[in-house]
């Protein structure tokens, strides 16, 4: 029973650290965040991974939400240039 738990963990934390850059996609609006550097983003950075890794499944569902809404706003754009 804890391979899984552990897979799943680890799986999340990969998530995170594949996500990291992208993170304005699975929040409230398409604004880019600020990628500061310095302690605030390793802080930063941990906090995703830790969020992540917990909550995974919840995040790519999230993602994939803001992709389609992101994308349905582009082709309406594109539609509206056209005419």
């Amino acid at each position: 029973m804890t391979t899984p738990i552990v897979l799943y963990l680890l799986f999340g934390a990969c998530f995170g650290l594949a996500t990291f850059s992208r993170r304005h996609l699975f929040s409230e609006g398409p604004a880019r965040r600020d990628n500061a550097a310095g302690s605030g983003a390793l802080r930063a950075r941990l906090g995703w991974v830790a969020l992540c890794s917990c909550l995974w499944p919840v995040m790519a569902l999230t993602g994939l939400h803001s992709w389609w809404i992101l994308s349905r706003r582009r082709a309406l754009a594109e539609r509206e240039h056209r005419d």
